[in-house]
């Protein structure tokens, strides 16, 4: 659980009291409203989300804040890139946001005060330059609490094939990795990120021990498929350089294509992981089990309005699953490696 401590909580509790800011009308002082989440620390925390938007459908943020605000959390979402649509379908159209851009909007923020966060998500960043400013970010919100928990989704690709430009590659591995507290790559990301292939159980654990290395405590490799089987893989070193616990958890493959599922694990991870900060395995098991409670109902409801969920990629159903989320049965199981 991470909260404001004292000191912090009278700094902030003076700064809202005594913030104002000037309207058009020289003459006129309007005080700015208290932010409660800061000046009252929940016992979840406060989150800055960067990651794509799209106007229909759910992934990038879409897919992560409000399955966040269910389990407690608030959740400032920043937009990467803002499309009509996700890119799998025929056409798209919409802007994206460069490093210029996002630095303003933190500018902004810090101006008044309401810079602080308990955690930052990352997911789909499209430039070296954009990403490059994320850096700054994560020095600039650690220069305020340095507690913040950074999650970081290294979205890259998958199956063999980046979605990225081949540069973010190395800039992910020896500049963002490093300051990550977790990460949360598939099986391809994983591999670019380690440099090497991913073929066996014993492959992913000794990925999760060469990331381990490099900067995160925690890393879940979220989907690894071997000899035909679906693994979940998750490592927590608990202490810099003791061995860490390492786990699997078998996940069934439901037979459709869903877009939006590594954005919502991602923030699943985050949300149970916090709330058992020294049990990644159970957080997994709760992230796991909602994720696939929400497939599920995602599935049978397409099938129900008689679509053939073989023929395109499938919009998971967040809205229809708040219970899936908020509260899910535990019926995915870890595994711990001797």
């Amino acid at each position: 659980m991470l909260r404001l401590h004292n000191s912090s909580f009278i700094t902030f509790h003076h700064q809202f009291h005594n913030l104002s800011v000037f309207s058009s009308n020289k003459s006129s002082r309007v005080m700015a409203p208290p932010i409660l989440s800061l000046a009252l620390p929940s016992e979840t925390g406060r989150v800055l989300s960067i990651q794509s938007h799209t106007v229909q459908g759910y992934v990038g943020n879409k897919s992560a804040v409000f399955p966040l605000q269910l389990l407690g959390y608030d959740v400032d979402p920043i937009m990467s890139v803002q499309f009509s649509n996700h890119t799998g379908y025929p056409t798209f159209k919409g802007q994206v946001l460069n490093g210029k851009q996002l630095w303003e909007l933190i500018e902004g923020l810090e101006a008044n005060n309401l810079l602080y966060y308990t955690h930052l998500l990352t997911g789909y960043i499209g430039s070296v330059s954009f990403l490059d400013t994320v850096l700054e970010v994560v020095s600039k919100l650690r220069s305020i609490n340095p507690t913040l928990t950074y999650v970081c989704d290294p979205v890259l690709g998958d199956e063999g094939k980046l979605y990225v430009p081949q540069e973010l590659v190395s800039v992910y591995r020896e500049k963002v990795v490093p300051v990550a507290s977790m990460l949360t790559p598939n099986q391809f990301e994983a591999e670019q990120l380690t440099g090497f292939r991913i073929a066996s159980e014993q492959d992913g654990r000794e990925a999760c021990r060469h990331l381990h290395a490099a900067g995160p405590s925690k890393v879940v490799i979220t989907s690894i498929c071997i000899d035909g089987t679906l693994l979940l893989i998750g490592s927590h070193e608990k202490e810099k350089g003791q061995s860490p616990v390492q786990f699997k958890i078998v996940i069934p493959k439901i037979p459709a294509y869903f877009t939006g599922t590594g954005d919502l694990m991602t923030a699943l991870l985050l949300g149970w992981s916090n709330k058992y900060p020294n049990n990644l395995e159970k957080a997994a098991e709760l992230a796991v089990s909602s994720l696939q409670a929400v497939l599920s109902r995602t599935l049978k409801d397409y099938e129900k309005a008689g679509y053939d969920p073989q023929t395109s990629s499938l919009e998971i159903r967040l809205i229809q699953s708040q219970d899936d989320i908020r509260d899910p049965e535990i019926t995915y199981n870890a595994h711990i490696y001797d």
